[in-house]
């Protein structure tokens, strides 16, 4: 889907979507496979799709869906009925796994197919069915329509990612170009799946449970050569929950230095209570490793918010048998081996009132290096939404609207316009703070697409709303506006 979260500007990152290579990597080797991620061409949508259905004459469509990008899809379905109608369409990832009933039922019969949960194995006998005409009744994982009826098969088991049944991606698949980083080509890789921790916010638990799996740390060597090898000079590490087993991700780094990785900059999601409790033989290897942005899960700063959001665990750091927030501890690790920091935060929960929310920007101001703020937002069965339902605080059931970045639920003591109000007045100057950092140390891109960036960060802001002689209500409105019509993919 062209659909992207708003924290960074299209020219600063996009990041391929992992899923798509996995897919194409586990079908069978005879099929002809190409990957569109449309996220490289959101002012091109309707065009790409175009172009490529008429030139490629796809026998199956396959669709990978976040929430949030639920009508988009829905509208690239239609367009892709009505160029090539013969073409079978199955729809994967969250939102189908999470939602099925919204893409397929008695009265909608836009998607042939669902792969729930993981797809690679569900996707390629899928496959073979249709090649061979065969049944899809014994297909774990897969929901499908007969004679008028739509049928849910069994949930396939979570791959322990051994044995080699997961192959690796297959990236020169993909038809699109254009990930980067910083002017850097980037790429995705995975070593592990699954978390077992219970965040009342998170997808994942509910699509596959409480688990956590690896792969072979030759395995991931290999899928970081080959990463590289299609010229990626910076790899996101996509895992869950990397930081699970500290051991693993430390030996993991190690084994990276051994394979002369290193010299690639690394992105990574971390806990902060492994980096807090770990951090002094573990921010130093994680810096030889190549690692550069780390993307810090520290959802709140607050103990009440931690509770509802059941993150207090994975922020704890434990300390002469005594508990305390693992956050500054964490960031200080990082930061005294020259890492930067992305601050995950989530404001706007329950009970969060003004002053709660204050207290978490004030420290993103003081500790974080860029801000990744985002609102609570009711994905479909996770806990949070269950409790936002019974105390009747969701405000907002356009979907579309469901990037993190839009306030769709209120507090009980304010409204989802003041919440959304407060981060964005906060966040844009907290993003041009870093702006000095990046240009150290990515000079020549800095210099040439600062414009671009500053005008992406500050849109909806005039010159006076920015010297506060407009009120910045007015500015708000209009960032408002902006975001809507960027949505407008189609």
């Amino acid at each position: 889907m062209p659909d992207s979260f708003e924290h960074m500007p299209e020219v600063v990152v996009r990041m391929p979507n992992g899923a798509l290579s996995s897919l194409a990597g586990n079908v069978d080797a005879h099929h002809e496979v190409a990957i569109a991620d449309l996220i490289l061409v959101q002012r091109q949508v309707r065009e790409t799709v175009e172009r490529l259905v008429n030139q490629l004459k796809p026998d199956v469509v396959g669709l990978s869906v976040m929430t949030f990008q639920r009508q988009t899809a829905k509208k690239i379905i239609a367009l892709i009925r009505t160029l090539h109608p013969a073409a079978q369409i199955v729809a994967g990832g969250y939102d189908p796994s999470l939602a099925p009933e919204a893409f397929m039922n008695a009265f909608d019969r836009s998607v042939d197919f669902i792969v729930r949960g993981e797809g690679e194995i569900t996707f390629r006998q899928l496959l073979r069915s249709i090649e061979n005409h065969g049944e899809f009744d014994g297909i774990a994982g897969l929901s499908y329509r007969r004679d008028g009826r739509v049928f849910h098969n069994p949930e396939r088991q979570v791959s322990s990612l051994e044995g080699g049944d997961i192959r690796l991606p297959n990236r020169k698949a993909r038809v699109l170009c254009g990930y980067t980083l910083l002017g850097k080509q980037v790429d995705v890789v995975e070593t592990s799946r699954g978390c077992t921790f219970d965040c009342s916010f998170c997808s994942i638990i509910e699509m596959r449970g409480r688990n956590f799996h690896t792969y072979s740390f030759d395995r991931v060597l290999a899928d970081i050569r080959d990463a590289r090898e299609q010229g990626a000079r910076a790899i996101f590490i996509v895992d869950d929950n990397v930081t699970l087993n500290v051991s693993r991700f430390e030996a993991l780094c190690q084994a990276i230095i051994d394979a002369g990785l290193n010299s690639i900059d690394y992105i990574v999601q971390a806990m902060t209570s492994a980096i807090a409790n770990h951090g002094e033989t573990l921010a130093p290897i994680m810096r030889r490793a190549g690692f550069r942005y780390i993307f810090l899960g520290i959802e709140n700063i607050l103990e009440n918010d931690l509770a509802f959001l059941r993150a207090t665990s994975k922020n704890t750091k434990r300390e002469d048998g005594r508990k305390s927030n693992a956050t500054i501890k964490a960031i200080d690790y990082l930061h005294k081996n020259k890492m930067y920091v992305v601050g995950g935060l989530i404001v706007g929960n329950p009970d969060d009132t003004r002053e709660s929310i204050e207290a978490n920007l004030e420290f993103a101001r003081h500790y974080i290096d860029w801000p990744y703020i985002q609102h609570p937002t009711p994905y479909p069965r996770t806990p949070m939404t269950k409790d936002f339902r019974e105390r009747g605080l969701i405000i907002n059931e356009t979907l579309q609207e469901y990037d993190g970045t839009t306030a769709v639920v209120r507090t009980e003591h304010m409204s989802a316009e003041e919440v959304e109000f407060m981060r964005w007045k906060a966040e844009r100057w907290m993003k041009a703070r870093h702006f000095p950092f990046a240009l150290l140390h990515d000079r020549l891109f800095m210099l040439c697409n600062i414009r671009r960036i500053f005008a992406h960060t500050f849109r909806g802001s005039s010159i006076r709303s920015m010297l506060g002689l407009e009120d910045e209500r007015r500015a708000f409105e209009r960032y408002r506006a902006i975001r809507q019509v960027e949505r407008a993919y189609l």
